[in-house]
């Protein structure tokens, strides 16, 4: 197995040239539309969602042929949900992957309209992953569907922005942090096992692990938003802080919350007991998550 810091780096070098080819040109009309995907797509994410999924298929026998529309198109939604969290009338940012954020660059409108782009090209590409004998390609689309709208993506950003200038109860938080983080990083994994027929065990493990490594990524991205600055994140420090966000470290504690964060890691590393040796790859990647600095 290939050191960490290899297998990322190749891993995103890999889905950076499988969604170049997935996207349109930045020449083909609207060539605005266009240019602004690629701008918000192309900045320079970790694509630890489309590495998991690929983990996930590898870990279930799969191959990353088969998971690669998968992987790619949970990268385009994810960077559609960044487009709209930073736009005015949500989060209101103005830097994302350490450039200057989509409506900075081409407004609002096209803001707005690139991410409506990007998320209809995700469930494009979903469409294309080979059907197995135990999950339809259909079921992949629904579960990339039911992550997507109300129940999870964007209602936990509704709830979000419903709780700023609030002391959230802990389990309010919970819920935004699930809907908002977590969901669409344990449908990641679930695309990658689908596309690898996984069974329902092995589709239940990624999903225990999934929401416990979601919520400590959380956990930890908020521990870094108080502690790190805006050049080392990439993007704005402090916005927690700022607009009186309910946060772990700000309900917990910085110590509190680290060790929440460590006990999520514990019990994602529980979730794959079922998969011995083939679970490696993952649980190296939920140590990453949790001993990240940016």
């Amino acid at each position: 197995m290939s050191d960490l810091k290899t297998y990322l780096a190749q891993r995103r070098q890999i889905i950076d040239a499988a969604l170049d080819q997935y996207l349109p040109t930045a020449e083909t009309r609207p060539v605005s539309l266009h240019k602004a995907m690629r701008h918000s797509l192309f900045a320079g994410g970790k694509r630890l969602r489309p590495i998991l999924t690929l983990a996930a298929a590898e870990a279930c026998g799969g191959s990353m042929e088969n998971a690669m529309p998968s992987a790619c198109a949970v990268e385009c939604l994810h960077t559609y949900s960044l487009i709209h969290d930073d736009l005015p009338c949500m989060d209101d940012d103005e830097m994302r992957r350490g450039v200057p954020t989509c409506h900075i660059v081409y407004g609002e409108a096209i803001a707005l309209l690139a991410g409506d782009a990007l998320q209809a090209l995700a469930f494009e590409l979903t469409a294309q992953t080979p059907a197995t004998r135990r999950h339809t390609t259909a079921a992949m689309v629904a579960e990339l569907a039911r992550t997507s709208g109300s129940l999870h993506l964007v209602g936990g950003q509704v709830a979000d922005l419903e709780g700023e200038q609030k002391k959230l109860p802990l389990e309010d938080l919970r819920f935004i942090h699930e809907g908002k983080t977590a969901a669409l990083l344990t449908t990641s994994l679930q695309l990658g096992a689908m596309s690898a027929d996984a069974s329902a065990e092995e589709l239940k493990a990624l999903h225990d692990f999934g929401m416990s490594t979601g919520l400590a990524f959380q956990i930890i991205d908020d521990l870094l938003d108080v502690t790190q600055t805006s050049e080392k994140l990439g993007k704005s420090a402090g916005k927690d802080v700022a607009s009186e966000k309910s946060t772990y470290p700000a309900l917990m504690g910085l110590e509190a919350s680290r060790a929440e964060a460590h006990r999520l890691t514990a019990a994602a590393h529980e979730a794959l007991t079922i998969f011995g040796d083939q679970g490696a790859r993952l649980r190296q990647l939920a140590d990453y998550l949790l001993n990240r600095d940016y």
